[in-house]
Parts: structure tokens; C-alpha cells; sequence
């Protein structure tokens, strides 16, 4: 990813989250938290990864749902808020990296404690 793309990318992530808080009335998408969006170098496509709280299927499937019944109006939001030719498509994704790392911590903290 280019600079200008990095660049885009951290803007999106802060406006999303901002729009998230501020904007969208539904409130499936109200324990959702921004982690990281990924922009393509041509700046058409956009992925925002996001992370719910806690590990309910059920809660990760409505936070996903609320999100893509949401996407248009965040999409129409960041054009009039950041000045691009063209606003990029916008698709969510769970990002399940947090989740990864917490259960890793948990694994050190077991051999921690097994060590004492």
C-alpha cells in the first residue's frame, strides 16, 4: 500500500468510527470498534476490520448484518467528509486478530502460572 493509501486508510478508520458513534442509529452496530481499514492502492475498494465485544456468534452475525445494512449511508458520510474523486467501496470484516491475541496471552498466562 502506497503512502497516499495509508494515508487514506487511517482517515477512513477515524471517520468511520466517528460516523459509527455519532451517526448510525441502529444499535447492532453500537459494540462494534473500528480496528483498521485496508484501502486499495487505486483507492477503489476499502475494507474496515472491526471487533465486537465478547465472543457470541450471535452477536458477531447481528454486529456484521448492522454494518452491511449500514454500509451506503457510512459510504455516502466519508465522501462528503473526505475529498476523493471517487469514494471507495466499503465492505466490513471481522477481524478476529484480537481475538487471536487474547486467547495467546491466555495460553502464556497458563504456562506462567504453571511455572511458579
Amino acid at each position: 500500500m502506497n503512502i497516499r493509501a495509508q494515508r487514506v486508510a487511517e482517515q477512513m478508520r477515524k471517520e468511520i468510527t466517528d460516523i459509527l458513534l455519532r451517526e448510525v442509529n441502529d444499535p447492532r452496530t453500537k459494540n462494534a470498534t473500528i480496528t483498521s481499514v485496508d484501502v486499495t492502492g487505486d483507492l477503489q475498494q476499502a475494507t474496515a476490520y472491526y471487533t465486537v465485544l465478547g465472543d457470541d456468534a450471535d452477536v458477531k452475525a447481528e454486529t456484521q448484518a448492522g454494518l452491511d445494512k449500514a454500509s451506503a449511508f457510512i459510504r455516502r458520510e466519508i465522501g462528503s467528509r473526505i475529498r476523493l474523486r471517487k469514494t471507495p467501496e466499503l465492505s466490513f470484516e471481522y477481524d478476529s486478530s484480537v481475538a487471536y491475541g487474547s486467547h495467546i496471552d491466555s495460553l502464556i498466562r497458563d504456562l506462567n502460572r504453571n511455572d511458579q
